[in-house]
């Protein structure tokens, strides 16, 4: 008991060994950059999607993960599948999506960041990530497997999206379908629709919009106020600092700036 005390005690003075995987390169940014700012943190390695996640954690011995929950090839959650839930270091769930953090996490008292990160939300997941390392006996890998078998029963039922949507216009609903729209612009609180033919303004944000209406198959986002259907994107320019020029149907283009260039890339397949 003394020798197990003694191991903790030493443990508590060393940085936190940390690893981020992310498919964001901005959020990875972001994340690093908050943790050069706490005292005790040590950055050891990243990975952009999950099958490097999966070497890397293997690989490096790490205290603590962010792992984002959407990611190329293995979701965050298939990414503690391979591992194995008990041989995963402390996990932080990363995610723009808030319905994962409510519905999941916390049920299993499990940690999260919602993106964007913020100071506050970061230092206080670190302080329990050094409290639950501190501790010799913790059931983490028990409430992993919990979390695992919870999205598991959840994915048996799967995910549809509307072909079409019904959008006020006055004093009538308009149809307007889905596969038409070119992109979709931030306005405030609302967003408004294109299609090649007209604009209709609807009282969701662009983020609600992603999480409830659109297919990520189909819609991409290429700004912080900007989703463009790829399916309507005929050709692309490079300009300065990584940035892209979107050329859509109908004659219009929208700017893919650097900082949503992987989630393109992903979709698209960029071929030189």
């Amino acid at each position: 008991m003394r020798h197990r005390a003694s191991l903790l005690y030493a443990r508590s003075l060393m940085p936190l060994r940390i690893l981020i995987v992310d498919d964001d390169a901005g959020a990875r940014t972001r994340l690093r950059v908050m943790l050069a700012q706490e005292p005790d943190c040590a950055v050891l390695g990243e990975a952009v999607d999950g099958r490097a996640a999966v070497a890397l954690i293997r690989e490096m011995a790490a205290d603590v993960v962010f792992l984002d929950v959407e990611m190329p090839y293995l979701s965050g959650f298939q990414v503690v599948q391979h591992v194995g839930a008990k041989a995963m270091p402390f996990l932080i769930f990363c995610s723009a999506y808030e319905k994962y953090a409510v519905q999941a996490f916390e049920a299993y008292a499990l940690d999260y960041l919602l993106k964007p990160f913020d100071a506050p939300r970061l230092h206080a997941a670190l302080a329990r990530a050094r409290e639950r390392l501190s501790t010799p006996e913790d059931a983490t890998g028990t409430r992993l497997n919990a979390l695992l078998a919870h999205i598991e029963r959840l994915q048996v039922q799967p995910t549809s999206f509307p072909p079409s949507l019904a959008v006020l216009n006055g004093p009538r609903y308009d149809i307007v379908r889905v596969a038409d729209i070119t992109r979709i612009e931030a306005d405030g609180n609302y967003a408004v629709l294109h299609t090649e033919k007209a604009q209709r303004v609807v009282t969701k944000s662009l983020v609600r919009l992603e999480e409830e209406v659109l297919d990520p198959a189909m819609f991409v986002r290429v700004h912080r106020s900007t989703i463009v259907n790829i399916a309507h994107v005929v050709s692309a320019t490079p300009e300065e600092h990584g940035d892209l020029l979107l050329h859509l149907t109908g004659g219009r283009s929208v700017r893919c700036s650097r900082r949503y260039r992987d989630r393109l890339d992903e979709r698209l397949h960029f071929l030189s």
